[in-house]
């Protein structure tokens, strides 16, 4: 039998609107450096080391201002407009969309701060190790936004299903605007801008020199950004394995261990399929290997377990190389109570 681990949703495709008339040209964004904005003179002023250094502090600056762009876009172009055409109820919206007005104010901050800070005679920003250490307790907001995600990427998938919701969106996906991202690019830009963070720190932190006053301070953001992300994971991963054990269905009530419940996080999930093609959907979980067949109740996906689960302590387990793999074999004789 072989694991093969379960793929991403594809992509929306897109679809020409017309044939006698070209597309309108996607909305581009302003892509323009810092040192570009200076004269030969003042470019002069700088040394090589710190113009990379400002185009690394301009990047974090710019990408501020796209993501408020963005949040606000996936408000009024989205949000709102299928809110008023009952596209969808207000409950589902709010289930989809989070909280997601709650963190503009959150990015205009630091983008208003270091728009402050850069506002001397030269354009430059000396210091922003600082502004971000005190910014970044923010961040800790997102740890429900980012909890939730599966279950709205899984009801906005379903809601895809309805012509109204797939019509609104192609429609959307179409326009400049859009720049030929889909609703769920949108709603997983801050996740994305997150785990940015402390790469562009350490960019900066690469173009800073080392008796520079900001050194310590950038070192310190860099430290605390990851150990949010880390926090930000974890609840992830906890609401993730929650998600996935509540859609489990049980013939037998026999079927549950109550080591289920023990579980904190899914290590991975995937299609089992043996030689004759049958398949199965299985869950390692952190205490316990589950083995399900996809079924749906009452146009609801759920997973209907298979055979007994298998406590995760008494599983046998071997290191196959890359490419080995063993077939042969049933899945009711591979997987019976008393047998690994």
């Amino acid at each position: 039998m072989s694991l093969r681990s379960e793929s991403k949703s594809p992509g929306t495709s897109l679809r020409a609107t017309s044939k006698a008339a070209g597309p309108t040209p996607t909305k581009r964004r302003n892509s323009t450096l810092w040192s570009e904005t200076l004269d030969v003179h003042q470019k002069s002023a700088f040394s090589t080391k710190e113009i990379k250094r400002q185009e690394a502090i301009h990047e974090l600056y710019r990408g501020e201002q796209d993501l408020i762009e963005d949040l606000q876009l996936a408000r009024k172009a989205y949000h709102d407009p299928m809110l008023k055409l009952s596209i969808m109820t207000e409950e589902e919206l709010a289930h989809i969309f989070g909280e997601l007005d709650a963190y503009i104010p959150l990015h205009e901050d630091l983008y208003a701060k270091l728009t402050e800070s850069a506002a001397g005679p030269s354009g430059t920003v000396a210091q922003i190790g600082q502004i971000i250490i005190d910014w970044l307790p923010g961040l800790n907001s997102y740890k429900v936004y980012c909890s939730n995600q599966l279950a709205a990427k899984a009801l906005l998938d379903q809601k895809k299903q309805d012509k109204r919701v797939q019509d609104f969106l192609q429609r959307c996906l179409e326009s400049p605007f859009s720049r030929k991202l889909d609703l769920w690019s949108f709603l997983d830009i801050p996740r994305s801008r997150l785990v940015k963070y402390p790469l562009l720190l350490r960019e900066v932190l690469r173009h800073t020199p080392s008796e520079h006053p900001d050194v310590a301070s950038l070192e310190k953001a860099i430290t605390i950004i990851q150990g949010i992300l880390s926090d930000i994971n974890v609840k992830k991963g906890e609401s993730e394995c929650q998600y996935y054990i509540d859609k489990l269905e049980y013939l037998d009530d026999r079927q549950r261990d109550p080591l289920i419940d023990s579980c904190r996080s899914l290590l991975c999930h995937g299609e089992l399929r043996n030689k004759s093609g049958s398949k199965l959907h299985v869950f390692l979980f952190s205490e316990l290997l589950v083995l399900t067949r996809p079924v749906t109740r009452n146009e609801r996906s759920c997973f209907q377990v298979y055979r007994q689960p298998i406590p995760v302590r008494d599983l046998a387990l071997e290191d196959l190389q890359d490419g080995d793999i063993r077939m042969g074999g049933s899945f009711r004789g591979a997987f019976t109570n008393g047998e690994k």
